[in-house]
């Protein structure tokens, strides 16, 4: 197990990659705490996931893009379990519009959470790694659409684009606390988030065309990677962006 004893906070865990990172993690020793947004279904989600990690999990619901929410999730875990070892900022939120449509209010919100939710979290989680004596792992969830352009959602490209500068500078600023700190870019992988297009034949196999591995990435493919940048063994590796993606980011760089 590589992840033995460790503490890891995951956020936007109650399904898609989230989840199976926290399902991963567990699997791997850690104690997870599973973040989920305050609405909905979320929480029934969220508990489901938790008690599937039994003993290993707790929830810790809150909206990234609150200060105090996430302040708040940070205290929680280190009260129940002591410390914080790990964070994965994975939470985020997309809205297809035509950018000459896009509202100041749609445009706000996916940036508060993308962006300033990864800023915020880290930055939280990064204090309680100081005060512990440093060391910790920082993991940032971003997209392949930190460089590849996706029409009709600028909002998001922006904020993935904002998320990649965020971890190479936390990288820089962290080294001397011993904070590793690095990025894992999906592409097309089979979660919620891209159910309307799973759903519809034509537009998943336009997809699939994309995509020199020839189909949608699984949500498991992701969370070995953060197993990866989480463990012992990346001890060396900070600043970097692990594209989790078929070669869908060097078939569209070639053209």
């Amino acid at each position: 197990m590589r992840l033995m004893n460790k503490v890891a906070l995951v956020t936007g865990a109650s399904r898609g990659i989230g989840r199976s990172i926290a399902e991963r993690f567990a699997a791997e020793g850690s104690h997870v705490a599973v973040n989920y947004l305050p609405q909905g279904e979320n929480e029934i989600e969220a508990r489901a996931v938790a008690n599937q990690l039994k003993t290993a999990g707790m929830i810790v619901g809150g909206d990234v893009s609150l200060r105090g929410d996430v302040e708040r999730m940070v205290s929680e875990v280190v009260q129940k379990f002591g410390r914080l070892d790990i964070a994965v900022c994975n939470a985020g939120i997309e809205i297809k519009k035509p950018f000459l449509e896009v509202t100041d209010e749609e445009w706000n919100s996916v940036l508060s959470v993308n962006l300033y939710g990864s800023f915020c979290v880290a930055q939280a989680v990064a204090r309680q790694m100081v005060r512990q004596g440093g060391s910790g792992k920082l993991i940032f969830i971003s997209s392949v659409h930190e460089d590849i352009p996706f029409p009709g959602y600028t909002a998001y490209c922006a904020s993935k684009g904002g998320v990649r500068m965020l971890m190479r500078n936390l990288a820089m600023e962290l080294a001397p606390h011993k904070i590793n700190v690095n990025n894992i870019a999906p592409g097309a992988i089979a979660t919620p988030i891209n159910s309307a297009v799973l759903s519809d034949p034509e537009a998943k196999a336009g997809a699939i065309s994309e995509i020199p591995w020839g189909r949608f990435g699984r949500p498991e493919e992701v969370a070995a990677v953060a197993v990866f940048l989480s463990s012992d063994e990346a001890e060396y590796v900070t600043g970097s962006t692990y594209y989790v993606d078929g070669g869908l980011t060097q078939q569209v760089t070639l053209y």
